[in-house]
């Protein structure tokens, strides 16, 4: 299937051959007839990818403070390796989608396929979108128009914010597609509306739906015409559509304000406050955050659960429906609105001059008889290397960042990659010179001449893709964890035991050379020793898929797990006996500032400090052994210390994890056989030692394995 997106790297917007979308649980599978560009969100995406580094910088002044912060810690060129691969991904335009569904995916409620429905949806001929995101078109509602949900639902939660009365006076200033939507909402909601633009074309659209005009440009004075308009009294209510970076904008709208009055913001203002605006007239400023309560929740949006009606009543759901309704009964008159109609493949037409001072809303139409293909061949590409043919199942930043390009310096050939949108495949796929994407995972289980799966997908997903991938005779590479549930993992120690291929789970420190030194400097004594590894791990917000124990397992589970298997590799024994300490009020099964403390069989003790409260400025890692009157000191990948050891004071290299000499002795162990590079039982213990410190937490004790 087709679909458009935007390369940030060079600035093209192109039509680009991607596998369609599998059905997925609580999805709905959409083949679109109509879409809409919205010439603000999408201008900004195409310029931004258009300027050049120094432009790009500007743009995002904190991200560049976070890279300078990464480089601080991580050196230059890791940095610059996140900084180049996170530019490299393209990114899919539109979020104004209409279509018939053509498959429901299992959980999902209210729709059938055949149903016509408007969803937040790409520029694509088939997407993928979860129930809470769609809704179904009334039979009065061309599909034309109901393209026009998700981008006036975004006007409608402006609306809602500022809550109007029958009678009120509202201004909007911008009057671009959204304030145009917005003006003609406010009017059904029985307003006077004031429509401020410097465009007579846009103005002239407003006057024809009965919205009194202001042309700035013309030398009318807002405020004070405001002021008149209201017989001294002040606007009730002012709604911001315009993109500007501009300060005069919330000043004015400041001043042209009743006392009490309400400002909400839906475009994209300068914030320059003056406060004595606000402070006098006791304002009252909200920025509306898209389309309405859900936007962003996770629960909401992925899982589909919805907020009871009673005390949330309009969702971003419900407002999509409103729209619709207002659509259906001619309160909203959108195809004065439309400007141009372009097919798919004239895509160009429309990105190619986006400032078009002219242009409202375009209409992009397509074919209802587009194949729907889950598999995407790149015909002058095979996979190489002889025995050893890899699949990549999972193409997110980790495949992107790292696990393709040590690959690839291994020189392993990879013949296919699956990810769940496509899009994330084909892109990796085209880079790395892999000879096919697909959103059929399955389809590399089938593939005959895969030898082993590369599977890096959410956590979730991990045990029973192992299981799957195992049972299809192939060996198995799996990011870490393992498992996130104990009954998860008993199902993958049976599926290994009768699969006969090798596992190999993805403790990439072990590998490190620094690592290595400190293994070969400790040696192979068995003597009890005293580990202490602290994890400045950094903030994830709470409603990040890593913090959700059903889709991430937790940090415990999910990323100090590597920990547990470094102080395994050191101390070359197993662990016996678990106890996890939180801070602070965290859920009785979930923490990320926590202290581990493992009991070993050889008498090694050691605690794994895993903190996210900690400096962004201070090294992320680092690792202190105390063992028969020596010690040694690992800072962050790039520096050790040894105390005591003849010979050895310290050494530092380029900062290393080991990503590359994991998957170079992989490679070399899948080709000529051997034993497998981590030991089956310690991924079991390291696996159990995980799972039981979450069950350490709950109970408040050690848990003895």
């Amino acid at each position: 299937m087709k679909q458009i997106i935007q390369d940030l790297k060079n600035g093209d917007t192109i039509l680009e051959e991607v596998p369609a979308p599998m059905p997925r649980n609580g999805y709905l599978l959409i083949r679109t007839s109509r879409s809409l560009i919205s010439l603000g969100t999408e201008r900004m995406l195409v310029e931004f990818g258009k300027a050049g580094w120094i432009q790009k910088a500007r743009q995002q002044p904190d991200r560049v403070k976070m890279v300078l912060n990464k480089i601080k810690t991580d050196g230059l060129k890791p940095t610059v390796n996140a900084v180049f691969n996170k530019l490299g991904q393209p990114i899919p335009l539109g979020y104004c989608n209409v279509g018939r569904v053509i498959a429901v995916g299992k959980g999902v409620t209210g729709f059938q396929v055949g149903d016509r429905v408007a969803s937040n949806g790409h520029h694509a001929e088939i997407v993928s979108v979860p129930q809470n995101l769609a809704a179904r078109v009334p039979d009065n509602v061309s599909d034309e128009e109901a393209a026009f949900t998700v981008i006036g639902a975004i006007g409608l939660q402006g609306i809602r914010l500022v809550a109007p009365t029958f009678g009120e006076t509202i201004v909007v200033i911008g009057m671009g597609l959204i304030g145009q939507l917005t003006a003609q909402l406010l009017k059904a909601n029985g307003c006077r509306v004031v429509g401020v633009d410097f465009d007579n074309n846009k103005l002239e659209l407003a006057r024809a739906r009965g919205i009194i005009t202001i042309n700035p440009a013309e030398g009318t004075d807002p405020v004070a015409y405001i002021n008149a308009l209201t017989q001294g009294i002040g606007a009730d209510g002012v709604v911001i559509t315009a993109a500007n970076k501009d300060n005069e904008i919330i000043s004015q709208s400041a001043q042209m304000s009743r006392k009490r009055g309400r400002i909400v913001l839906v475009g994209v203002v300068g914030l320059d406050i003056n406060r004595a605006d606000f402070f006098e007239k006791e304002l009252s400023f909200q920025v509306s955050c898209s389309y309405g309560p859900g936007r962003y929740d996770t629960d909401y949006e992925q899982k589909g659960l919805d907020y009871p009606v009673g005390f949330v009543r309009w969702t971003e759901k419900r407002n999509f429906e409103a729209v619709l309704q207002a659509l259906d009964s001619r309160q909203l008159d959108v195809q004065p609105l439309i400007t141009d109609r372009i097919g798919l493949y004239e895509y160009h037409k429309a990105y190619g001059n986006m400032q078009n001072p002219n242009a409202i809303a375009t209409i992009i139409t397509y074919s209802d008889k587009s194949s729907i293909n889950n598999t995407v061949v790149f015909q002058s590409r095979t996979a190489t290397g002889g025995s050893g043919v890899a699949g990549i199942i999972g193409a997110g930043n980790f495949t992107g960042g790292i696990v393709l390009p040590a690959l690839k310096k291994c020189g392993a050939g990879i013949k296919v990659i699956a990810s769940a949108s496509g899009l994330s495949g084909v892109s990796l796929a085209k880079k790395y010179g892999i000879a096919a994407a697909t959103t059929d995972y399955k389809a590399i289980l089938a593939d005959t001449d895969v030898e082993v799966a590369f599977i890096t997908t959410r956590h979730h997903q991990h045990a029973h893709m192992v299981c799957e991938t195992l049972e299809a005779g192939k060996h198995v590479f799996v990011e870490k964890p393992l498992a996130i549930h104990r009954d998860e993992l008993a199902q993958v120690i049976d599926a290994y035991k009768a699969a006969g291929k090798t596992l190999t789970v993805g403790y990439n420190r072990r590998f490190a050379p620094l690592a290595v030194k400190m293994k070969k400097l400790l040696g192979e004594t068995n003597a009890p020793m005293n580990i202490v590894v602290t994890i400045n791990a950094g903030m994830i917000p709470a409603g990040n898929w890593l913090q959700d124990m059903e889709t991430g397992g937790g940090r415990i589970i999910g990323e100090a797990c590597h920990f547990i298997d470094l102080c395994t590799y050191l101390c070359g024994s197993a662990v016996k006996a678990v106890c996890l300490n939180a801070m602070g009020t965290h859920p009785a099964e979930n923490t990320d500032n926590a202290t581990l403390l493992l009991q070993y069989e050889n008498g090694t003790h050691a605690a794994i400090n895993y903190f996210s409260n900690g400096s962004k400025a201070y090294d992320k890692e680092r690792v202190e052994v105390y063992s028969q009157e020596r010690t040694l000191v690992l800072e962050n990948w790039k520096r050790l210390k040894g105390y005591g050891f003849r010979g050895f004071s310290s050494e530092s290299a380029t900062q290393d994890k080991g990503h590359y000499h994991q998957f170079r002795l992989l490679m070399e162990r899948i080709k000529n056989g051997g034993e497998p590079v981590i030991p089956f039982h310690e991924l079991v213990n390291t696996s159990q030692a995980s799972l039981a410190a979450i069950e350490s937490l709950k109970q408040k004790a050690w848990i003895t394995l």
